[in-house]
């Protein structure tokens, strides 16, 4: 059995990431609820990549759905003790955190993730980041109707670049997310993608699918821009940041390019340095 961590790990400085990036320009309650729902994200997350076998990952799993539960009853849930001020004060949804736990399930299967139906795909986005979006517009004080809005491109913006980020890390594992009527619609026949990660990932018709899919992201990240139009000044400087970093992120990658050898993309300090003083006034 997975043993079981005694409370979250709340960082108590700022994340070396784009998230870490957004966070510096939150007010210091607001920051604490990010960095509470960031590390119930990371724990969950370990638990789905990690290396225990696909029924005892799916267990721990659901523990922490009964310690999400316990956390909205009046006994409270001791691993989620430095969260709880922060339900109550930003009126966090349960069914968001059971969202992304449904999410890392998906990840603990028997069988990974490979190749799925467009629909399978846009399930899986929504659980393990517009979620967390939810979540999140909540902490930064967007209207909700807005809110839900952004949370749903952003998020779909940001998992699909993470998707794009990580073919060849997510295939070593056996996972490709890349829809299936993407690959079949760049010339990726139905025995390859019935054959698994490795070999879609070798494919030479993967880079077109790849384009295609990264062509969705760039729409996402329209609409969440064209909602954050509607909200300058604190609420939607967060969020603005964050997709900044990553647009910024799936550009360098087109200009990489799809094909192997995929060498790491990665965004450095002066940049991300250039995309705050650009955007964190806004």
């Amino acid at each position: 059995m997975l043993p079981e961590t005694d409370a979250l790990t709340v960082p108590d400085h700022t994340p070396a990431s784009s998230f870490g990036l957004a966070m510096r320009v939150l007010p210091a309650p607001r920051r604490a609820a990010m960095f509470g729902i960031y590390a119930f994200c990371r724990a969950v997350d370990d638990i789905a990549d990690g290396a225990a076998p696909p029924r005892e990952r799916r267990a721990a799993l659901e523990r922490w759905r009964a310690d999400v539960d316990a956390a909205y009853d009046a006994g409270g849930s001791p691993r989620l003790r430095a969260l709880a001020p922060h339900i109550a004060a930003y009126g966090l949804a349960r069914a968001d955190f059971h969202a992304v736990i449904d999410g890392m399930l998906m990840d603990a299967q028997d069988r990974p993730i490979c190749a799925p139906p467009a629909d399978t795909l846009d399930l899986y986005c929504d659980r393990v980041a517009a979620a967390v979006g939810r979540l999140s517009v909540r902490v930064f004080g967007l209207p909700a109707d807005d809110g839900i809005l952004l949370a749903h491109h952003l998020g779909r913006a940001l998992q699909l670049t993470n998707i794009l980020r990580d073919i060849d890390e997510d295939a070593a594992i056996g996972r490709a997310y890349v829809p299936r009527e993407l690959l079949l619609a760049a010339g990726v026949e139905p025995r390859v993608c019935a054959a698994g990660a490795d070999d879609i990932a070798a494919h030479p018709a993967l880079p077109r699918a790849c384009a295609d899919l990264a062509a969705q992201a760039r729409r996402h990240f329209a609409a969440s821009d064209f909602v954050l139009r509607r909200h300058r000044g604190s609420p939607g400087r967060a969020p603005r940041l964050m997709g900044a970093v990553y647009a910024a992120l799936l550009e360098r990658l087109a200009a990489r390019g799809w094909s192997r050898p995929r060498t790491p993309v990665r965004l450095g300090r002066l940049a991300k340095v250039g995309i705050l003083v650009r955007h964190a006034l806004l």
